[in-house]
């Protein structure tokens, strides 16, 4: 479903004067040069972006839907799914420009709408890129959220920019490497990275890597063997990144929480 399927025509007026100002909005806007959608509402006023990753590790609870501000963000999102990436032609984005100011999403159950799974607040700053995950939620527990703000640097031609955001339970080391590369002998290229935190974006020549974490210290002799996630696209271990991309590297749970983790490759540009 896409927004321009909703009609405001059989709301109460109020509502519908809310829906109108609050909010979603998948405009096409060149501010920080992100890729954005267009959509049927054209507010004026300040915006920021937004974009969301369900990382709830309750098989019971997934899929999800996201309502933002009484509107459809994501439909049908499984762990690791995001929005608005995953919406049909024309809405597709890495984010969406949402008005400032305080916002709330409201995650629904898909298979039953009537189940509500969490209640998230956030705030949407004017010019700032940001991702919001819904994290947590093993055995039934409470289901939160963390929201990054991403600098979305624009890199030129002649690199790619990458950033690791950190959603496991333990600080990590992270290696950007060559396929196969040696890690007794190498470098990380991000070090004692924390549970729930993200890193600056690396700046790398393009072309294919290896990503790897190990929990944050090992021993160079050790780290080969303690190799907690090698980053993954499809059933390739590398990591292709052209010229002029973007991309944060998203190390998670299981779908049911704990180990073995896994990985996800969010486009930023």
């Amino acid at each position: 479903m896409t927004l321009k399927s909703i009609s405001m025509s059989g709301l109460p007026a109020r509502t519908a004067r809310r829906a109108a100002i609050a909010l979603l909005t998948l405009i096409s806007a060149a501010a920080c040069g992100t890729e954005e959608a267009p959509g049927p509402l054209s507010p004026s006023g300040a915006l920021g972006r937004v974009r969301f990753v369900n990382l709830i590790t309750d098989p019971s609870r997934n899929p999800v839907n996201a309502v933002l501000e009484n509107l459809p963000f994501g439909v049908n999102l499984g762990y690791g799914g995001t929005t608005p990436s995953s919406l049909p032609a024309p809405a597709t984005a890495s984010y969406s420009s949402i008005l400032v100011g305080p916002r709330t999403m409201v995650l629904k159950r898909t298979a039953d709408t009537t189940v509500i799974v969490a209640t998230i607040n956030l705030t949407v700053a004017e010019n700032e890129d940001r991702t919001v995950y819904a994290v947590g939620g093993t055995g039934g527990a409470a289901v939160s959220s963390l929201t990054t703000v991403d600098a979305n640097p624009v890199p030129t031609s002649a690199q790619a920019m990458l950033r690791i955001v950190n959603m496991t339970s333990g600080a990590v080391d992270v290696f950007v490497t060559a396929s196969g590369a040696d890690l007794s002998l190498a470098t990380p290229a991000v070090t004692n990275l924390a549970a729930q935190t993200g890193s600056a974006y690396l700046t790398l020549p393009p072309g294919t890597y290896q990503i790897r974490f190990v929990p944050a210290g090992t021993a160079p002799a050790s780290r080969a063997g303690a190799v907690s996630l090698t980053v993954t696209t499809g059933a390739v271990p590398t990591l292709a990144l052209g010229g002029g991309a973007a991309r944060t590297v998203v190390a998670a749970p299981s779908t049911t929480g704990g180990t073995p983790l896994r990985s996800f490759v969010l486009t930023d540009r």
